[in-house]
Order: structure tokens, then sequence, then C-alpha cells
């Protein structure tokens, strides 16, 4: 499978260093052109907060084929609401979303009763699960559609989770069924994690450039130890694409680092305005992807996973 490319900017205030809405339609027009497989919607800028990445990625994903990922905290989610929110717009885009889940120091919905010890890991361990076994909870094989016997869904496969952990108590079921992907793809990012977590709970791990070296090993060890192959978790390697004056040169530089590193992805994280952000789209990505059709439609088979399948 060839290298995919996930590009990553802020949607929101000009002055922040966010592109306004109608800069990221265009952005994300010219990145579905040129072969991106997925855009991270981020949730701050270096000068602040940006638009709420979900509420971006439902408004954007409506006008756009490409597949999105926003960044999303434990702090301030709750996990029905956000796995309900997330699946919703996974639904309407065939399989097209992942989230990029991050740990929050805290969270007011579990603070209000008798908080545990916060580990900010741990936590999004936990709220990574239940999203997880929210998301599979109502699969889609139980819808049925039987009008003749007045039958809309197999009740017996529309299950609660009955979560009880000691971050949060989620009953389920979700109150509708997975998408067809089988569900958002959890990408995670190695920084406050450490690859068991990452490996437990998460689809694709992001690794900044500087940590890639024996990634890829250490993700094998971590997925061996819960029962997985390599290739059920995606490696990205991250790095910040600022001046484009050798996009030939970048781009083979680049090359070398995934084929040393075995990343299955890249992240770029494109700074600046929608002419910067669409340079890289155009004049660096098509060096990095091959030029062969994709036939992927849904974002776990761009990034080389298999369908989710609920149990």
């Amino acid at each position: 499978m060839s290298t995919f490319v996930q590009l990553a900017f802020a949607v929101g205030d000009r002055a922040a260093g966010a592109l306004s809405l109608a800069d990221a339609g265009a952005a994300a027009a010219l990145a579905d052109r040129a072969g991106v497989a997925a855009i991270r919607l981020r949730d701050r800028t270096a000068a602040g907060p940006a638009l709420e990445p979900t509420v971006a990625a439902a408004y954007l994903a409506g006008a756009h084929r490409i597949a999105f990922v926003p960044e999303l905290s434990t702090s301030g989610n709750a996990p029905y609401n956000a796995a309900r929110r997330l699946l919703s717009i996974d639904r309407a885009t065939g399989g097209r979303l992942g989230v990029a889940l991050l740990p929050g120091a805290g969270d007011e919905v579990t603070d209000a009763g008798e908080p545990p010890a916060n580990d900010p890991a741990e936590r999004w361990g936990e709220y990574a699960d239940v999203l997880t076994r929210l998301w599979e909870s109502f699969p889609r094989t139980a819808l049925r559609g039987d009008q003749d016997a007045g039958i809309v869904a197999d009740d017996a496969r529309i299950r609660p989770i009955g979560h009880d952990g000691p971050y949060y108590r989620v009953a389920g079921p979700l109150d509708g069924p997975s998408s067809v992907q089988g569900r958002p793809v959890i990408v995670a990012d190695l920084d406050g994690l450490g690859f068991d977590a990452a490996a437990t709970h998460a689809d694709a791990v992001v690794v900044d450039r500087d940590r890639t070296p024996g990634a890829d090993a250490a993700l094998a060890d971590a997925l061996r130890a819960t029962g997985l192959p390599r290739s059920e978790t995606a490696l990205i390697g991250r790095v910040a694409v600022g001046d484009l004056a050798d996009p030939a040169g970048l781009a083979a530089e680049l090359r070398a680092w995934a084929e040393a590193d075995r990343l299955d992805g890249f992240e770029l994280v494109a700074a600046g305005d929608l002419e910067a952000v669409s340079a890289v789209s155009r004049e660096l990505v098509p060096l990095l992807i091959d030029p062969a059709p994709a036939l992927a439609t849904t974002l776990r088979a761009v990034f080389g996973l298999r369908q989710a399948v609920a149990p």
C-alpha cells in the first residue's frame, strides 16, 4: 500500500492563524483533488482556540468528499454525546470520519462526583474504550426494515454497554446504527500516552519526527502484547511544513524518512493563510503519493485498516 497523507490545519479566526470557513472549504477542495487522504481539524492554534473541530467537520463534510479527523479532548466532552455526534457525521459521510482523541487534564463530567486520582492517559484509555463500545452497541446489521412483520431493528442485537469505570459511568446503547466503515477511526498522538495505551485503543498513532526512529518496532511490540499484528494500526509521522522553496527535495527527504522508519502515512501540519496551506496540497502532496487512482471510499480503507465489525 502507498503512503497516505493527512493534512492538518485549524478553522476559525484568521487573526489567530486559522483558516476561515470559506478558506477551509477551498483548502479541502484542493486537498481532495491532490489526493490527500484526510484533513485533521485542529482544536487550537499558537494564538488560541479554534472553531470547535467537530462543528467544522460537519460543516465541511457537507460539501466535500474528503475525510475529516476533528480533534476532541476528553475534557469537556461527555463520552455518550461525543460518540453520538461523531457517529452521526461518520454515517452522513459514508464512513469518512476519524477522531484525533486528545488526553485532557480533567473533566467536569466526573469532577462533580467523587473524582479519582487524575491520570490523563488512564482517563484517555477509558474514554476511548467507551467510545468504541458505544459505536458497537447498535450494529448496522441490526437494522431489519421488515414492513410486513413491523420490525425496524433486531432489538436483541442492540445492547447497552453498562460501563462503570473509575472515570465514567455510561449505560448506552446509542440511538443510531454504526456506519459503513463500522465506526470512526480513533487517532492517537503518542505524546502523553505511550505505545501501550495507543496500541490498545487507537487505529492510528501519530508520532513527531524526532520520535519516529524505533517507533515501528515499539508499536509492533505493544500490539503483539494485545494479540494484534502491526497491520492493525497505522503509524503516521508528523512534520510541520513551512518553506516550500524546494518541494521535490523535501518530498524526497520525506519519502526516505517514511521508508527508513516504516511509516504508513504523513501528517503535514500546514501553517499560514489559504495560499500557504494550498501550496502544500498543490506542490508537495503529489510528490509523496502514488499517482494511481484511489479506490478506497472509507477513511479506514484509505488508512489501510480493516473494516471494524461489531461483535
